[in-house]
């Protein structure tokens, strides 16, 4: 055993626990049982099949108000892998359930047997007739689909407010539609084709000619069974009429019927069902969509109405006028999203009974455009709109960051609200429809509603399509609140259908939460139907039982998670799964919602429980080492949540007392540290990659993986000992090399000035001397230390950092411009709470930039460019992202470059520092997509603006990446 190895008792919660009835039980410590783990294993293979507790356990939670333990977790590369566990379900009596982002509201994708993740090998588009069609794979994300189509000014119709993390796959699988798709912009409408597996293991491409035939002649009884139901069907005129009734206003609850009337043929009737299926008919292998164009001349504006009805009351008027959205948010979510960054903070003060719309117009182009905005001046005539608060405008507007963030606090409605429920509430989101004329009465009755039920309202939705969203928040530990959610449920949906003749679903699909419900709505002849389609497609009941089709009245109250209190940073989480896609653990271990989800249940069990400290034993590498610290996790939930920084709290408790002491005494003596780095580096070009991989292995298994980083071959040669020799006198910005442009060089065979020398140069070309201090050496921007959670390290350094930087800049007189990224977001950032009060004093008088944007705002207009190269590729860092200088890195490098890509694949690198020499198969997972997407062509540049990324890059694509500053120079050289 390693010298440090760090105890998991550290992180074992220490308050008195009792147990939760929803724990998991003492029996199910050991993960997933005999034979099942060994056959799955010999079938599959083992990196295939997650077994332990701690993997059954991450997958046990999604975004919904449901928690149900798998017996066993499969993860399937391709059809085939597919098909031999539906084999194995067929012959060993067993249930499968699919499940990609974990996104869906009701309960669909989780499972009490055979959960398959079909996210992690199930990515990719393919532009089809520029841009006309796409063909995606269903683990593809929707903003990484649109993405791609809008370099063909092309996007998909489906816009779920999730679109950040929910994946194609689940889209089509839950006829999702969101914001815009209404009933003819869905899937269903814009679904051109489907490849899929049925349960029987036969695979059907629809696009196929001999689609039809080949069906017939693998399962004839299938194709005779669907046939039949379409005769029974047309024969039935009422039942007819009602199906195409339904399916006027927005409709997921239960199977669509309406396939039957729309397909001639078994193969297109299947196409038409296995949308909104919710993987009980098979699983989506693939996807081709008829896209749409994307309207770049967007005007929108907030509006702001005194009640709820009057806002519902507007509506119509904006339909009439051509709007393709037209939103609804009431009070309590309005106040509830100034949790989200970039919405104003007075809409804390916002009055209770408060609403707003918000109403956006597309055109392709400007004459469109201003006739939108001439029908919208006229829709608002007239309203009664009100401002109680002074960022209220009511205006429509043009302006993109403005329209960015009234979309952010609309998308948010789901994860703000819920953030703010109170602590240890379960949270559930329902989502209905009524006929758009009904709306304002609509509304009315469901505030009546929640206030007879003790519901506080949180209300919001695509109100152009009547289709509304509220949040219930109770205790599912305690009976009396699951009674009163029951007795909610039962009035709800009776006033849905029987006054209002509306859907108990529109776009959320029935999931668990709707099944016992789903006859109240359709009746018992096209219920029945549905029963006996699943019948004719899944005879054996393999897939998802009891999602869409379950007899028992209580189902909806099967299941329903408990959600216990954990650390203060992580307890606003909802599990919605929105942080997953940007984690660049994702594919290697845990994702930020995982390491909530795992460290719940640790609190569900009573203390030193089996299941607790298997939790334990795996929760050490899988998600505190594992995590690349880089927070962007923060950036993509909408509440802020900053898993990242829970890990680095955990490594901080992991610490003795003497690891502690010796990293403050790193600190304290940083200068000598600083020294021996470079020289290190500088001696290991003449050791050899080979020796140095070997010495660091072996000091790794002495003393501690996590603690002793591995020697990389693409590790640069060392700095130059001495830095530029600078002028205090007429400097225009004091520079400040970071340690790591002070420890390392740049590319090997690098020919033209080092990074220093490069930013020293431009800035002088540009009119803009900088000064480097001497007494640089021995300073650091801390994040070596905040990083890995050594707190008095930390603190020691983010002082001394700051005490120097406020000396050098003559008190803030002068900018501190900082040549890395990381760096620059340690300094302006990250070193804040540890500082004492003198220097957070001193802290707010400086003033830092980035290298790049003190290239982009300061130097490029005061530069002539020289040359360009022909292509570049950029890798923006996470610590860019949390700054927001990406454009400026985007500017720069379009200075210096005839073309310029970002790949939509770019993420995290997670070397995070020294992580990726520490457990380099983070970097390697996390840059996989990335790296191939990057050398699918030859570029001439590679360019980023942080020297460890960049050896992260390097190593991820066999390229050398360098800074964009030093391209900047090599641009302007005369």
């Amino acid at each position: 055993m390693p010298l440090l190895e760090p105890k998991p008792e550290a992180l074992r919660p220490g308050a008195a626990r009792s147990a939760s009835h929803d724990r998991v039980l003492d029996g199910r410590a050991a993960g997933t049982p005999e034979p099942l783990r060994g056959e799955l294993t010999e079938l599959l293979g083992p990196e295939k099949v997650l077994w332990k507790i701690s993997d059954l356990v991450k997958y046990a939670s999604d975004a919904s108000p449901y928690r149900f333990v798998p017996q066993v977790v499969v993860v399937p590369e391709d059809i085939d892998d597919i098909s031999a566990i539906l084999s194995y379900a067929h012959g060993k009596g067993r249930e499968v359930v699919f499940r990609a982002a974990g996104t869906s509201l009701n309960g669909q994708a989780q499972g009490e047997d055979i959960l398959v993740d079909v996210r992690h090998h199930w990515t990719g588009i393919e532009v089809l007739d520029d841009g006309a069609q796409a063909r995606i794979r269903p683990g593809t994300t929707v903003m990484r689909a649109n993405a791609t189509l809008a370099r063909y000014g092309r996007l998909l119709g489906p816009d779920p407010a999730s679109a950040i993390a929910c994946t194609i796959g689940g889209v089509v699988a839950n006829n999702a539609s969101g914001m815009t798709a209404g009933t003819t912009r869905n899937s269903y409408r814009t679904v051109s084709s489907l490849t899929f597996v049925l349960p029987s293991g036969t695979v059907v491409d629809t696009a196929d000619p001999a689609a039809d035939e080949l069906l017939a002649h693998a399962e004839p009884r299938l194709c005779e069974g669907l046939l039949a139901l379409k005769a029974e069907i047309e024969a039935d005129a009422e039942l007819t009429a009602r199906i195409r009734a339904k399916y006027e206003i927005k409709n997921t609850n239960g199977y669509r019927l309406d396939a039957f009337l729309d397909g001639s043929t078994p193969v297109q009737i299947l196409r038409g069902l296995m949308v909104g299926s919710e993987g009980t008919f098979g699983f989506i292998s693939e996807v081709i969509f008829d896209t749409l164009p994307l309207d770049r001349k967007v005007s929108s504006a907030l509006l702001f109405f005194p009640s709820l009805t009057a806002a519902a009351a507007a509506v119509p008027r904006f339909n009439e006028a051509g709007a393709i959205a037209v939103e609804l948010m009431d009070g309590n979510t309005l106040r509830a999203s100034v949790s989200v960054q970039g919405v104003p903070a007075d809409w804390a003060e916002l009055p209770k009974e408060t609403a707003a719309l918000l109403v956006e117009f597309r055109a392709p182009d400007e004459p469109g455009q201003e006739a939108y905005e001439r029908a919208a001046a006229a829709a608002v005539e007239g309203l009664d709109l009100v401002a109680p608060v002074a960022s209220v405008t009511n205006e429509f507007t043009r302006e993109a960051k403005a329209i960015s963030g009234y979309w952010k606090a609309r998308k948010a409605f789901v994860t703000a609200v819920g953030g703010s429920r109170p602590s240890g509430t379960t949270l559930i989101t329902e989502d209905f429809a009524v006929p758009p004329s009904l709306l304002a009465d609509a509304c009315e009755s469901l505030l009546r509603l929640q206030a007879e039920h003790g519901f506080e309202a949180a209300v919001a939705g695509h109100a152009a399509h009547g289709n509304l969203h509220f949040l219930l928040a109770f205790d599912a530990a305690k009976q009396s609140d699951v009674d009163r959610y029951a007795a909610f449920m039962d009035d709800f949906c009776r006033l849905t259908v029987e006054r209002f003749d509306g859907s108990l679903k529109a776009e959320h699909a029935t999931g668990r939460n709707i099944a016992p419900f789903l006859e109240l709505e359709w009746g018992p002849k096209a219920t029945e139907l549905m029963w006996r389609t699943k019948q004719v497609i899944d005879p054996d009941g393999v897939l998802a039982p009891r999602i869409v089709l379950d007899r028992d009245p209580k189902a909806h109250l099967r299941g329903l998670k408990t959600i216990p209190e954990v650390e203060l940073i992580a307890d606003p989480c909802i599990e919605c799964g929105f942080c997953e896609p940007t984690c660049p653990s994702e594919d290697l271990t845990t994702t930020p919602r995982q390491r909530i989800v795992l460290r719940r249940e640790m609190m569900r069990q009573p203390n030193d429980s089996p299941v607790e400290t298997a939790l334990l034993d795996a929760y050490g590498y899988d998600a505190v080492d594992t995590c690349a610290g880089d927070s962007t996790c923060k950036l993509a939930c909408p509440v802020g949540i900053d898993t990242g920084a829970m890990m680095k709290d955990f490594r901080h408790q992991r610490h003795s007392p003497r690891e502690e002491r010796i990293a403050a005494l790193t600190a304290k003596n940083f200068k000598a540290v600083e020294a021996s780095a470079r020289l290190a580096v500088a001696a290991a070009d003449r050791i050899g990659d080979r020796l140095l991989e070997t010495v660091t292995g072996l000091a790794r298994k002495a003393v501690r993986p996590d603690l002793v980083p591995e020697w990389l071959p693409e590790i640069p040669g060392a700095a130059a000992r001495k830095l530029p020799r600078t002028s205090r006198v007429g400097a225009s910005a004091v520079y400040y090399p970071a340690c790591v442009n002070r420890i390392f060089g740049g590319p090997d065979g690098h020919r033209g000035p080092s990074l220093p020398q490069a930013v020293v140069s431009v800035s002088a070309r540009a009119g803009k001397p900088v000064w480097i201090p001497e007494d640089v050496a021995g300073t650091c921007c801390a994040t070596i230390w905040h990083s890995k959670g050594y707190d008095e390290g930390n603190a020691v350094m983010a002082n001394r950092i700051v005490e120097a930087a406020w000396g050098w800049t003559a008190g803030g007189k002068l900018p501190l411009v900082v040549d890395a990224s990381s760096c620059t977001l340690g300094i302006a950032h990250e070193v804040v709470p540890y500082l004492t009060e003198d220097n957070r004093e001193l802290h707010r008088e400086l003033t830092v930039v980035d290298s790049l944007v003190w290239a982009a705002d300061e130097l490029l207009p005061e530069l002539t460019i020289l040359r360009r190269t022909g292509s570049a590729v950029l890798h923006p860092t996470c610590s860019m992202q949390h700054l927001g200088d990406v454009e400026q890195l985007r500017t720069v490098a379009e200075a210096c470059a005839e073309e310029v890509v970002v790949p939509d694949d770019a993420g995290c690198c997670a070397f995070a520092g020294d992580r990726g020499m520490l457990h380099k198969e983070l970097t390697a997972s996390a840059t996989a997509k990335e790296a191939a997407e990057v050398n699918s062509r030859e570029y001439d540049a590679y360019l980023s603006a942080n020297r460890m990324c960049e050896i992260g890059m390097d190593r991820a694509t066999g390229r050398d990446y360098h800074s964009v500053l030093m391209e900047l120079e090599r641009a302007t050289r005369p």
